[in-house]
């Protein structure tokens, strides 16, 4: 088998440079823990960046999985799939919607809430019904509409002229977004929590006035659960934290513990705008993935994950802000359940690094935000292993920062 610099200098002959890889090439996981290919096991707090909530290779997900590939991977959305409806039922049973449309990522289902609250608006309020107001700092996916619909000026860098229709305002301000919208506006596209913008999470009231400013100005909410949804922050949506429900919500990563699905949720009235040839997937719901996601969500809501992320969510945070009152680089602790992020006065970037020797996975975001996803099944004692590695490398930090003064 092939050394861990074996294949990343064969992946560098061969692979588009998207990303900036890490020297590490995974190849087993199970449960919170990775193996790369020269035998090293990392403990992982990134799962995928939010998409292994079970952890790796949950042993229903690989079953369904397995069994599904032996009886029929792939077919038409032509015909009526019976475990693409099943799912749907789950899904709809357990949320605000009516009716599910299934693709494969994130982005594709962000692509899909835009063209239904487009459509439905055009048809409801008039043609000039069209634009869309999201958040500074936002992160909707890498398509082009999703793009433009995204908050961050890097991600939109070299790929302008953007979609025209979108407004960004400032996240967690209703007093902007009131003053955003006009007779253009169809829907307001928001985060519960942004991830990908450093763990940011609203004000108790800010998703009430949200909904009131939508009911009375007649246009659509649309949540990007994309990160935050299936359990990451201990409920099975995060928006039901906040007391309010979407007309259309997202859903992706975590969805098939692992394998690539994505969902667009509606209520019926809304859901009514889509018909035959209007949106499409050729594989989105097919019966490989929808097994898979059926086994993962079953798993989520029989084993007492939920309960898990709020447990373990509590002990994370308490944990970080142990080590904020010893360590004065760190600016702030802040999350829900498993969504957790800790602010910093310095890039995070040389933790994570650290963190990667020592055998722990982290993440940076925004820059100077340390973000700290791991799997739903995480036990105490592999957040004290973390914390331990982490501690650690914060005193190293601190220790340095001294002896420079």
């Amino acid at each position: 088998m092939s050394s861990a610099q074996e294949w990343i200098d064969r992946g560098e002959q061969v692979i588009m440079k998207t990303y900036g890889r890490y020297p590490i090439v995974p190849v087993r996981g199970e449960g919170c823990r990775l193996w790369d290919a020269d035998g090293k096991m990392y403990l992982d707090f990134l799962a995928g960046v939010a998409v292994n909530n079970l952890g790796h290779c949950h042993p229903r997900v690989v079953r369904a999985i397995q069994e599904q590939a032996a009886t029929l991977i792939h077919c038409s959305n032509y015909y009526h799939i019976p475990n693409q409806i099943e799912l749907a039922e789950l899904l709809c049973n357990h949320s605000f919607a009516d009716q599910a449309f299934f693709c494969n990522s994130g982005a594709e289902a962000n692509e899909a809430a835009i063209k239904l609250a487009r459509k439905y608006s055009r048809e409801t309020r008039g043609e000039n019904c069209f634009e869309i107001i999201t958040a500074a700092d936002s992160f909707h996916g890498r398509t082009m509409a999703t793009v433009s619909a995204t908050g961050q000026e890097k991600v939109q860098r070299f790929f302008d002229p953007l979609l025209h229709g979108f407004k960004h305002v400032p996240f967690n301000d209703i007093a902007a977004l009131r003053a955003a919208v006009s007779p253009l506006t169809c829907a307001i596209l928001l985060e519960p929590i942004q991830g990908e913008g450093g763990v940011k999470v609203p004000s108790s009231d800010y998703f009430r006035a949200v909904r009131h400013l939508c009911d009375a100005q007649g246009l659509l909410l649309i949540f990007d659960e994309v990160q935050t949804g299936l359990g990451r922050t201990g409920k099975l949506f995060a928006h039901e934290h906040f007391g309010v429900t979407p007309d259309i919500m997202t859903l992706a990563k975590a969805l098939a513990g692992g394998a690539p699905i994505g969902t667009m949720l509606a209520t019926a009235k809304v859901a009514t705008a889509f018909s035959p040839g209007t949106h499409g997937s050729t594989f989105g719901g097919n019966p490989l993935m929808t097994a898979a996601a059926l086994a993962a969500l079953h798993a989520l809501l029989d084993e007492g994950l939920l309960e898990n992320a709020n447990r373990m969510g509590d002990y994370l945070m308490a944990e970080l802000q142990r080590l904020k009152t010893r360590y004065p680089v760190i600016t702030e602790v802040r999350g829900i359940g498993l969504m957790v992020g800790m602010g910093l006065t310095i890039p995070a970037g040389e933790i994570v690094k650290r963190g990667h020797e020592r055998g722990v996975l982290l993440n940076v975001t925004q820059d100077r935000v340390l973000r700290f996803v791991p799997p739903l099944v995480v036990t105490r004692g592999e957040i004290d292993e973390m914390i331990a590695i982490l501690d650690m490398i914060l005193a190293e930090i601190h220790s340095s920062e001294v002896g420079e003064e």
